[in-house]
């Protein structure tokens, strides 16, 4: 069986979603993978294999983005004529969803799956959408079968008017990263690295540094808090946050390393004696999973997919969105209360174990597509 796959980015350009797709294609054998994505940054090569998936870049930077639903569909149209996809895979209903929209209206006797991933708010989408928005709807309402990585977003597939069977189906970790047994050597350098101390306490955020993310309010919250802030991530919003760590007077206290890869996270993580993702609006949010395979405390807020996993009191702690002072309450909580520390550690590692390998999330997805085709 052949399956061709419409993602937006890919490797080297590594989100939840692509590493998805890679974490479960690479465990997945009897189907013969192709993916058309994006050369972002016009420097990747044209045509090479990544693990399961022969990829195809079209376009040139950034750009490139917004005439995809075109010449993706064009390439797999010609793509097709030689392999005869049983099943097309879309990696969001974004341009990548429009892409595999126009094939299977050209197609139609090839299943279309689609894959929600998407962290934006409904709010935030529907404004982005407004001059297409019939035609984004369709994007759900054509597939053939949908795949939400969490019940929020399955949600948002009927709100659009998608009458078929929808899997829920998260995003996983590697445990054989994330479990790994850690050198406090190792660690110890690290901190030793960051200038941090025997008795600093540690609060690590991971995150695209993007509004959605909300890293303004764990900024925020930390002005009367006695710990340090490492920020892990990229994004547009990094000189606004670094300007106003300065004006808070907490510039020396907020560490920006900027990105740092999955193999590596886990010794990061470490270091921390909690957790935090204030997001604004989430679609699972894998950070705090893996951080909860490294046997750290976490608190996030009640949005999105988050509360398909955290519970409070029991996996985690809620904090309030947009607001510093709550936030700042619950971190106080973590480093106060070894009891519901250990508590909270216990619960989140062994749901992790339990519900989120990638093992047997690889083994669904693979029972979907196969019943697909």
């Amino acid at each position: 069986m052949k399956v061709l796959i419409f993602s937006l980015a890919y490797m080297p350009f590594i989100g939840g979603a692509e590493l998805a797709a890679k974490e479960i294609t690479d465990r997945i054998s009897g189907i013969d993978f192709d993916m058309i994505t994006v050369n972002l940054d016009g420097r990747q090569k044209s045509f090479e294999k990544i693990g399961n998936i022969n990829i195809y870049r079209l376009g040139r930077g950034r750009l490139a983005k917004y005439f995809f639903p075109f010449a993706a569909f064009k390439f797999a149209a010609e793509l097709h004529q030689k392999n005869q996809y049983g099943a097309v895979w879309a990696i969001m209903a974004n341009q990548a969803g429009l892409a595999a929209l126009r094939f299977k209206n050209k197609f139609p006797r090839v299943k279309y799956l689609l894959t929600l991933q998407e962290g934006d708010s409904l709010k935030r989408i529907w404004s982005r959408t407004w001059f297409m928005r019939s035609r984004y709807k369709k994007i759900y309402q054509s597939a053939d079968g949908i795949q939400a990585i969490s019940t929020f977003l399955a949600r948002r597939a009927k709100k659009y008017g998608y009458r078929g069977k929808i899997e829920v189906v998260p995003n996983g970790v590697d445990l054989s990263n994330f479990r790994q047994n850690l050198s406090a050597e190792n660690i110890e350098n690290i901190r030793s690295k960051l200038g941090l101390v025997k008795e600093d306490k540690v609060v690590v955020t991971i995150s695209r540094l993007v509004y959605k993310n909300g890293v303004d309010t764990l900024v925020k919250a930390i002005k009367d808090l006695p710990v340090k802030v490492l920020i892990i991530g990229r994004g547009a919003w990094e000189i606004k946050l670094k300007t106003l760590a300065q004006e808070l007077g907490v510039k020396d206290r907020v560490l920006f390393l900027g990105y740092i890869g999955q193999k590596d996270l886990p010794q990061y993580l470490k270091l921390a004696d909690v957790f935090v993702r204030t997001s604004r609006s989430e679609g699972l949010g894998s950070a705090f999973l893996e951080a909860m395979a490294v046997d750290v405390p976490v608190i996030g807020t009640k949005v999105g997919g988050i509360p398909d996993f955290l519970k409070e009191g029991e996996t985690g702690l809620f904090s309030e969105v947009n607001n510093p002072s709550d936030l700042a309450a619950k971190i106080r909580i973590l480093l106060a209360d070894e009891n519901l520390r250990q508590k909270l550690i216990k619960n989140g590692r062994e749901l992790v174990l339990r519900d989120y390998d990638w093992r047997p999330i690889a083994e669904k997805m693979k029972l979907i597509i196969s019943r697909l085709s």
